[in-house]
């Protein structure tokens, strides 16, 4: 496991699994599994609907609570909800949380940062940002912030490696997480020739290449699966390294076009999607 030290000195894992679109006995059996094979982190959200099972999933792995890095993303229609971030305690069961970022940006999102200062005060998380964020957001933020985000999850793999908010977020101390860190479920990614050379080179996989890529780049993947092995095979990642030579041939397939098209149609719909616990 490799860790990055937040700009507040929090220690957080460079490798998360991420829970979307897993719910019930296999997000449980499957967080407690992760962290036993190479993940230090577990990344889901409010409009996951699945926090309740993860929370039991981090009891079920058997580790202590500081062995583990939870993190959570408040939902937008949450952004004016003053109980929104004890709610979410109450369904992970959890104490504290290691990291809540605020999942995009619509709504009042100004209000909502303010309440995650709020809590990280309280000691309620340890460490906040956003997710979705274009530059112009950010910068925004960062005027009308107390506490600067720390993080930022965004779309990022070699064929898109965040080329617009990496320099930003470099020059401000927010470390990048990558959401669809293997190409959004594409075989594409993976079948490209210069990923699957470098895995007969190093005698990984392409999976394995490419979250290795991730880790040289700085920064935090976080890929999910259903299946153990795939688990297994993503956490994986830290008994070998990519040349200088190896990551300017994957510089080279870069292709600066996201899997995922941010649209007014798409930013309302996350602006106006209710979170199933709500009423």
């Amino acid at each position: 496991m490799e860790w990055i030290t937040l700009k507040n000195g929090v220690k957080m894992p460079q490798l998360g699994f991420g829970t979307i679109n897993q719910t019930g006995d296999q997000i449980i059996d499957n967080v407690a599994f992760a962290l036993h094979h190479g993940y230090g982190l577990i990344d889901t959200a409010n409009r996951y609907g699945n926090e309740v099972e993860v929370g039991q999933g981090l009891k079920k792995s058997g580790l202590k609570r500081e062995e583990y890095f939870l993190e959570t993303k408040l939902g937008p229609t949450l952004y004016e909800n003053n109980r929104a971030i004890d709610g979410t305690l109450k369904r992970l069961d959890l104490d504290y949380i290691d990291l809540m970022l605020l999942h995009h940006p619509v709504n009042n999102y100004i209000y909502a940062y303010h309440m995650l200062e709020k809590a990280y005060k309280e000691g309620k998380l340890r460490a906040i940002g956003v997710s979705n964020f274009p530059v112009e957001k950010l910068e925004e933020l960062l005027q009308s912030c107390e506490i600067p985000p720390m993080v930022m999850q965004v779309e990022a793999h070699p064929y898109f490696p965040a080329e617009v908010v990496k320099p930003f977020c470099d020059a401000h101390g927010i470390v990048l997480q990558a959401w669809f860190p293997l190409g959004h479920g594409s075989r594409e990614l993976l079948e490209d020739p210069v990923i699957t050379a470098l895995a007969a080179k190093h005698g990984k996989t392409p999976t394995q290449v490419v979250l290795r890529w991730h880790i040289q780049m700085g920064f935090g993947p976080v890929p999910g699966s259903r299946s153990p092995e795939h688990i297994r095979e993503n956490g994986d990642i830290f008994d070998f390294a990519l040349t200088a030579e190896d990551m300017e041939q994957i510089a080279g397939i870069n292709r600066h076009i996201p899997f995922y098209k941010v649209t007014p149609e798409s930013l309302h719909r996350m602006a106006v999607t209710k979170c199933n616990f709500e009423e």
